[in-house]
């Protein structure tokens, strides 16, 4: 029965002593909920732009000696008369001035400049090019983080009678990423938790069954969101990690979940003991999600390779809801299944029953192999051409428009680069240094500065010289193009190109951080993929004792993900759909691939490990891979395909998100694991087995030997 088998009679005869330690287990989760935790999306900081800014804030420790740290702690209150008065108004500037009042006279308001407040010259782009909008700039004290916490309070200041008031800007718009990815979650919960109670209904025709595996799923979310906000208390952890967390946790649990209590359930069925049938559902179904839980945190695994990022905090925070959904699997449930034992299949659904026989899922598979390679070429194909979009990936870091166009901050981002004279430029933060007083170097400098006015695309450079860091000088480089553009980009790579007579050019500002984030990502992302594909095969490997269906297994992932990609860029970045789901076109965020990767080939590799793992079994006690090619698919299918469901309605409730990144996320796994469980499961397994005959089971004799793990006596329908 092996080790597996051993622990589910130990947890049997121990079922109230696990339920204990579970629930205590279970009560420090909810506590680390309740105590809750910072959540924060960190920088790229190892790179060029990241050290550059930190070089900033060492260099001017007050926030008034350098540009652009004050926008960092600012927001904008757009204001538009309700009475059609024109910004240039007296009455205007005076309901202003009356509206703004409150605002400038708290302390933690540093200044507010409005068109009759500023020099003349500078009037005009604070006013709307119709001239019936104004827009006030108000900075406060403390950084982006802390301002989100009073801005409320600030915004509630401003209760203009006869003004439409709209606020945008970094502190605004933070806070509106942080409550629509709230909004979203408690969405998607519920969306996906009925969806999966009636899925698990049609599953099991059981309505006890259902609402245990349903349970699971839920108990395992509030561990990882209690590991979650334990790891926020000493660690940066992303503001996308709850969404995240909450998406792999109640797919993976209730998969599991499932796997197992279908597992006890037919052992019952055949006549054995609670406690047998236990044992052997822990022994067989607990030992496939195991491994299935170890290749999900491989793939996971694969953000621990961009250090410095944000991605880290999301893969600890995935691989902890991974352990914890494998953790109850092999304690929490088959403990209740030992106290339940046959009233798990209680409230029974008047549902019709399979019939005896082979199957559909056996005549697929037997079909597919009769003419394996009349199936595989047009199944390949037509991944390929799903995948095909892929190719032209373009990848920009996100900006407002991840919020949906009704969000306030969405909406005042909209009006200050469409409707305000120079909104749509940006600009680029050069950092000159020297080992000594920059004001010694003047001549450099002006030279440099020439230079970079004579790039392509560049408006003006601006060098106040008053005042300096003590080793470092600021030049802010104007561009009319947007920050994401390829032009503004080019206009980072030309200045890190030029060089300073005694000192160093750095860049910094929003193109830098999207042009060092793209390059950051797409050098590291090969060591990631190597590590999680070779330790991944390496898992399946120890799993099946085949050196031949670890690489068979990666390679059909890899269609999976590749048909995902390109989904991904066809709806989101090529905008189709986007009135459906109610979206901005936009470039892909170039963090996006890697999370999309890490979590789908983990995830797709569930379906894999079960369905490998029960032909496997089939192989070894009949020698016929062709039958057990047919076997595995006919016993697995109907339960893979009824999970896929599942985690597939999941996904799609978390494409419901408003942000886009979350949206992006739900759509990408939903369509790889829908792709995964039906064409690649149901028509490409099938025949590259077929095709590959008694070399699926190849290894060398002796490592085979020695790395094998025998699967369980009894037979496996999971």
């Amino acid at each position: 029965m092996g080790l597996l088998g051993w622990w589910g009679r130990f947890v049997y005869r121990r079922r109230w002593l696990v339920l204990v330690v579970s629930a205590l287990t279970l009560g420090a989760s909810v506590a680390s909920l309740l105590a809750g935790g910072q959540l924060r999306n960190v920088p790229f900081r190892d790179t060029e732009a990241g050290r550059t800014n930190q070089l900033i804030r060492d260099e001017f420790p007050r926030p008034t000696g350098a540009p652009n740290v004050e926008a960092t702690s600012s927001f904008v209150l757009i204001f538009t008369s309700t009475e059609g008065l024109d910004a240039t108004d007296k009455r205007f500037i005076g309901d202003l001035t009356d509206a703004l009042a409150p605002l400038r006279a708290d302390p933690r308001v540093v200044s507010i400049f409005t068109p009759d407040n500023v020099l003349p010259e500078s009037a005009p782009a604070l006013r709307s090019k119709d001239g019936k909008r104004a827009l006030a700039s108000v900075t406060v004290k403390g950084t982006t983080t802390e301002a989100e916490a009073f801005f409320p309070e600030l915004r509630a200041l401003v209760r203009p009678a006869r003004f439409d008031v709209v606020a945008t800007g970094n502190i605004p718009l933070n806070g509106d990423i942080d409550a629509t990815l709230d909004r979203d979650l408690q969405r998607a919960e519920i969306v996906s938790l009925p969806l999966a109670l009636i899925l698990l209904l049609l599953v099991f025709g059981s309505a006890a069954a259902a609402l245990l595996t349903l349970g699971v799923g839920v108990i395992v979310i509030v561990a990882g969101l209690g590991a979650t906000f334990a790891l926020a208390r000493s660690t940066d952890v992303s503001q996308y990690a709850l969404n995240i967390v909450t998406l792999i946790g109640l797919g993976v649990a209730i998969d599991y979940s499932l796997f197992i209590v279908s597992r006890f359930r037919e052992e019952l069925a055949r006549g054995a003991t609670v406690e047998d049938a236990v044992a052997i559902a822990l022994g067989t179904a607990g030992r496939a999600i195991l491994f299935s839980g170890i290749t999900v945190a491989i793939g996971l695994a694969g953000m621990l390779f961009y250090p410095g990022t944000f991605l880290v905090s999301l893969g600890v925070s995935g691989s902890l809801v991974v352990a914890a959904a494998v953790l109850y699997g092999l304690t929490f449930l088959p403990a209740l299944l030992s106290i339940l034992g046959p009233r798990v299949g209680a409230w029974r659904l008047p549902l019709p029953g399979g019939r005896d026989g082979p199957g559909l899922w056996h005549s697929i598979a037997t079909a597919v192999m009769r003419r394996p390679v009349l199936v595989l070429v047009p199944t390949v194909a037509l991944i390929a051409v799903a995948a095909s979009p892929f190719t032209q990936l373009r990848l920009a870091t996100a900006d407002a428009t991840i919020l949906p166009p009704t969000v306030e901050s969405r909406r005042g981002y909209d009006m200050l680069v469409n409707e305000f004279p120079g909104q749509g430029q940006s600009t680029i933060t050069v950092v000159a240094r020297f080992q000594d007083d920059p004001l010694s170097h003047r001549a450099p400098l002006e030279d440099l500065q020439k230079r970079l006015a004579a790039l392509p695309d560049v408006l003006r450079v601006d060098m106040p010289l008053s005042p300096t860091g003590p080793h470092i000088a600021l030049l802010s480089v104007r561009t009319a193009r947007t920050a994401q553009s390829d032009e503004a980009r080019a206009i980072v790579r030309g200045i890190r190109a030029e060089t300073l007579a005694g000192g160093d050019v750095l860049v910094t500002g929003d193109t830098a951080f999207d042009v060092d984030a793209v390059d950051y990502l797409v050098e590291r992302t090969p060591i990631a993929v190597g590590f999680v594909t070779l330790t991944t095969m390496l898992a399946l490997f120890l799993l099946l004792g085949s050196v031949v269906l670890p690489v068979k297994a990666v390679a059909m992932n890899a269609l999976s993900v590749a048909a995902s990609f390109g989904a991904l860029v066809w709806i989101i970045q090529q905008g189709h759909l986007a009135n459906i789901l109610n979206f901005t076109p936009q470039s892909i965020e170039p963090s996006l691939p890697v999370i999309m990767f890490c979590i789908m080939f983990g995830l797709s590799m569930d379906y894999e490990v079960l369905l490998l793992s029960r032909i496997q079994e089939e192989y070894l006690r009949t020698g016929d891979n062709t039958g057990a090619v047919a076997s595995g698919l006919e016993r697995s299918g109907r339960l893979i395909t009824g999970a896929a469901a599942i985690m597939v309605g999941v996904f799609v409730a978390f494409a419901l998100a408003d942000v886009v990144i979350i949206k992006s996320v739900g759509l990408g796994l939903a369509i790889a694991v829908a792709l995964d469980a039906t064409l690649v499961r149901a028509l490409v397994v099938p025949a590259t087995m077929r095709l590959l005959g008694r070399a699926n089971w190849w290894a060398p004799w002796r490592l085979g030997r020695g790395m094998h793990f025998a699967p369980a006596s009894a037979t496996m329908d999971v």
